[in-house]
């Protein structure tokens, strides 16, 4: 019998800043909207997009930081990581449901226009920490 896999890979642009929460025990946990864009042409021969929007969650204290240091609104990245789905009861009694997707690994990818101008001004020869291949 083979085993099973829950893997999943993303390239897509954050859809606003990370959120961080870091906890008294050292731990801490990044939170972020990631949108994915797929183009196709309908019947009618027109262009059309459509975007799917996942919670990307980093627990890794390392891949955290550099998420919190580095990404921010409208960055393209890669991520790897699994589905993981949870259940809780609200303050109301309704059961609530959440998909999201566990973070193992960050790749940052091309540069954000709007923040271009930022990179521009930084010394010759500084360069960001590259988050390639944590987890």
């Amino acid at each position: 019998m083979a085993g099973t896999l829950n893997k999943v890979m993303l390239i897509g642009n954050l859809g606003k800043d990370p959120e961080v929460r870091n906890f008294e025990n050292g731990g801490m946990l990044v939170r972020f909207p990631l949108a994915t864009t797929e183009s196709h042409t309908n019947r009618e021969g027109e262009r059309k997009e459509s975007t799917e929007w996942h919670t990307i969650v980093v627990r890794s204290p390392r891949l955290g930081e550099i998420c919190e240091r580095h990404l921010h609104k409208g960055d393209k990245v890669f991520i790897e990581g699994k589905i993981r789905s949870r259940q809780w009861t609200d303050d109301s009694g309704q059961t609530r449901y959440s998909v999201e997707i566990a973070a193992d690994s960050m790749t940052m990818l091309g540069q954000n226009p709007m923040r271009q101008q930022d990179r521009q001004d930084r010394p010759y020869g500084h360069q960001d920490e590259s988050a390639d291949e944590l987890g």
